[in-house]
């Protein structure tokens, strides 16, 4: 099933039948400031792992997730005062932030090292999905099973929507993958330059 929300003002209505998706366990496709993505309730072991299949990834590798604010966020990860005025700056944003994760955080979405990979992207329609959730949103790109990412709502729909239980059609993103920050210990490290500048953390 496909649902075309508005990707500035999504209507309340039809952010409650995808947050109602969630809350049973299914599994949706979502347009972000940079791709669309997959994502699931975190807390949903049986969602997450479906997830890992579609995407044909061990089930070890964790998933980032959204969060739809910086105090949602700090619930879920060890913030310092580095981190949180490096947050503050910079979210909501195309980053994905890596901190230590708290014991809120489901293993599943834990690395070996205890920590999580956190977005609040700077797009309506996932910050108002994870906050009616009341969880945070799982965060993965939609890729096909080559890795290519799927750059819009017809194309997800073509290669995964039997796979999916809803498709959320935000119209075009700008397809360009999030950066990804390492804050950890407040040593900032660079894991992936994608949208969002990065030259700051650089040594």
């Amino acid at each position: 099933m496909v649902i075309n929300i508005n990707p500035q003002n999504p209507q309340p209505r039809l952010i409650a039948k995808v947050v109602e998706v969630l809350a049973d366990g299914g599994v949706v496709a979502y347009p972000t400031d940079t791709v669309y993505g997959l994502g699931c309730d975190i807390f949903n072991k049986h969602a997450i792992k479906r997830i890992h299949q579609i995407k044909n990834q061990p089930e070890t590798k964790p998933f980032s997730f959204i969060c739809p604010d910086l105090k949602e966020l700090s619930h879920y990860a060890r913030v310092t005062n580095y981190a949180y005025k490096t947050l503050r700056r910079l979210l909501p944003g195309p980053y994905t932030f890596v901190l230590e994760g708290s014991r809120e955080v489901p293993k599943m979405m834990l690395t070996r090292r205890k920590t999580a990979g956190i977005r609040v992207p700077d797009h309506a329609i996932p910050l108002a999905i994870a906050l009616q959730l009341g969880r945070p949103l799982l965060s993965t790109s939609a890729t096909d099973r080559e890795g290519k990412p799927l750059d819009s709502a017809w194309e997800i729909e073509q290669a995964l929507g039997k796979q999916l239980d809803l498709i959320v059609d935000g119209g075009p993103v700008p397809g360009q993958p999030s950066s990804v920050v390492s804050l950890v210990d407040d040593a900032p490290e660079v894991l992936r330059e994608g949208a969002g500048p990065v030259e700051e953390f650089r040594s």
